[in-house]
């Protein structure tokens, strides 16, 4: 790192846990970003402010009114435009150093297989059952950990799965039997700093798996109850009957 980088990252560098090597993973990890509406948005935002070297991101949407209420990566003026290009705009606005790609179509199972093979770790912040089950089974054939999370209404929930960990469960045995009749934004309403709090924590996943601190939420899935301000937790184990990862000798949940 240069004088403006010690500079820039210093508040997280002066942390004992990080200090100059953790700051230097970050600053050579690549993380793909799936999806950048209301949970995308801050993770790309915080993944880049602390120093994440290189962003993947995808989606293939246009800008519509109807995202600026919580969709921070984008304003009025890029009503009508990419999201990847209005991304990456604000992102450069943030700090130049960030080297990002972006995928503005939807991706086909191989090209995603490949962009998660080329990632330090994934965070799905799509709305799309079938994306997510695809991006499931991609990190698990490249054994790259998972960051997901949903948000709906006044409620959302986060895991992190980490198929290097031979305990950790998968997507799917979260959601084995899911539809894409599932809740969604758009017919249900999302109150709009929900999104910033539980893409913020996804944001915080990612950057303690990269660096190897703390104890992300491996086996564990966080929901919140924004009304009620609430965190309440419960643990997932691995699903013997799990079509994507289960195992012989797993234990059910």
């Amino acid at each position: 790192m240069d004088d403006d980088a010690l500079l820039r990252y210093s508040r997280q560098i002066m942390l004992p846990e990080l200090d100059v090597a953790g700051q230097e993973r970050l600053l050579a990890a690549s993380v793909l970003v799936v999806g950048l509406g209301g949970l995308g948005s801050p993770v790309a935002l915080y993944l880049a402010a602390a120093g994440i070297g290189r962003l993947l991101l995808t989606d293939d949407d246009r800008v519509d009114a109807s995202n600026l209420q919580r969709q921070v990566l984008h304003g009025e003026a890029d009503i009508g435009r990419s999201k990847t290009d209005s991304a990456i705009d604000r992102i450069r606005a943030l700090d130049p150093r960030v080297r990002c790609e972006t995928f503005p179509e939807r991706l086909d199972v191989d090209a995603l297989a490949g962009l998660v093979a080329r990632s330090t770790v994934v965070v799905d912040a799509t709305d799309n059952l079938a994306t997510r089950y695809a991006l499931n089974r991609a990190c698990l054939h490249a054994r790259v950990p998972l960051v997901s999370a949903a948000a709906i209404r006044f409620e959302a929930q986060l895991s992190t799965f980490d198929p290097r960990r031979d305990d950790s469960p998968c997507y799917r045995c979260l959601w084995p039997h899911g539809t894409d009749e599932a809740l969604n934004c758009a017919e249900n309403g999302v109150i709009a700093p929900l999104v910033g709090v539980v893409g913020s924590l996804q944001a915080l996943e990612v950057v303690k798996l990269v660096t190897g601190i703390g104890e992300p939420l491996v086996g564990r899935v966080l929901a919140y109850d924004a009304l009620g301000t609430r965190f309440d937790s419960f643990r997932l184990r691995r699903r013997p009957d799990c079509p994507d990862c289960g195992q012989p000798d797993s234990t059910d949940s």
